[in-house]
């Protein structure tokens, strides 16, 4: 299956010419000729405003409507774990005009759902990706539990009373949190929220026990002390907390979870247009205070080329299928 899809991915970056290079300020053309872009361009996030999707949306679109000299307007698509707002993307015309900023569960989407209303390859074109993150292990002040082997005992005692939200069912926060009580035998309650600002909006209210979050969303709140962070889910400690632990390091051995960002527009995306968005992109990407303000976030920046890209989808495919079955985590 994955030589297949790997197959089918590069032989569609051959086609279409993705492997040329070419520098930020080279022009693109439309097939009419006119340059490109000559009116505004679309930028869905298809998650609620407030989550690290659309924080990363909006501080990219800031910089490439300053150097494309066209409008970047970022629309939010909320719903389904991004399916929604994907599927809006993938039904654009194929121009340039639109683009949707998709983070690593649109690879788990693929063995969430039995039938999704686009093929996660083939009805896209990777520009490149943007950005790696860990999640943060962050409960709301009022639960006792100060560390992560408290958290567990906590679960265990409470068993269906601790309640862990995430931007919707399969995204990066639900698994992170199935990993945790398969590793623990904790047991907890997963509430599905439409993005992680919304999630993290009611996890500082009480609503909600703990989060595994997006740092660009969580991170502000635990430095003003609205939520209180136990551990982050990556093999690493996180720039942005490093005083903070990971989640193997605080008592449970194996355990590492976490989320990329990257931008893909329709199939069919025209070569000329795919290398100009990718160069403008991670031009963006470059610059200084772009870096210092997704690093203070705890997002590692990661440019690539459309082809990068395309391979990390096909094997994360296959590498999320694997975590799907053994969490058993099936769409509600």
């Amino acid at each position: 299956m994955r030589r297949t899809l790997t197959l089918i991915v590069l032989a569609t970056i051959v086609s279409a010419g993705w492997l040329a290079p070419v520098s930020a300020q080279q022009p693109a053309s439309t097939s009419s000729g006119q340059a490109y872009p000559s009116k505004p361009i679309r930028m869905i996030s298809p998650f609620a405003p407030g989550g690290g999707n659309d924080i990363l949306c909006r501080t990219i679109a800031q910089k490439l409507t300053e150097n494309l000299k066209q409008q970047i307007i970022v629309e939010n698509r909320p719903g389904a774990n991004g399916i929604i707002g994907t599927e809006a993307a993938a039904r654009s015309a194929p121009d340039g005009y639109t683009i949707v900023l998709i983070p690593s569960g649109h690879a788990v989407n693929a063995s969430l759902h039995r039938k999704l209303p686009y093929d996660s390859i083939k009805d896209f074109t990777p520009i490149t990706l943007v950005g790696s993150s860990p999640l943060v292990l962050a409960v709301h002040p009022s639960v006792p539990a100060k560390n992560v082997k408290e958290l567990v005992a906590l679960a265990k005692a409470r068993p269906g009373q601790l309640t862990y939200a995430s931007a919707g069912v399969g995204s990066s926060g639900h698994l992170g949190g199935a990993l945790f009580e398969t590793l623990t035998g904790a047991k907890m309650v997963h509430v599905p929220y439409k993005g992680m600002g919304i999630a993290v909006t009611d996890l500082m209210g009480g609503q909600v026990s703990l989060a595994f979050g997006t740092s660009l969303s969580v991170v502000p709140h635990v430095r003003s002390g609205r939520l209180r962070a136990l551990a982050v889910t990556g093999a690493q400690r996180s720039p942005a907390l490093p005083d903070l632990p990971t989640v193997a390091e605080a008592g449970v051995p194996g355990y590492e979870a976490g989320l990329w960002y990257g931008f893909v527009g329709p199939a069919r995306l025209p070569p000329e247009i795919v290398r100009r968005l990718n160069a403008e992109i991670v031009a963006v990407l470059g610059l200084a205070e772009v870096r210092e303000r997704l690093a203070s976030q705890g997002v590692d920046p990661r440019p690539s080329t459309p082809e990068e890209f395309a391979r990390l989808l096909v094997s994360d495919l296959e590498r999320w299928a694997k975590v799907v079955q053994r969490a058993g985590v099936r769409a509600e």
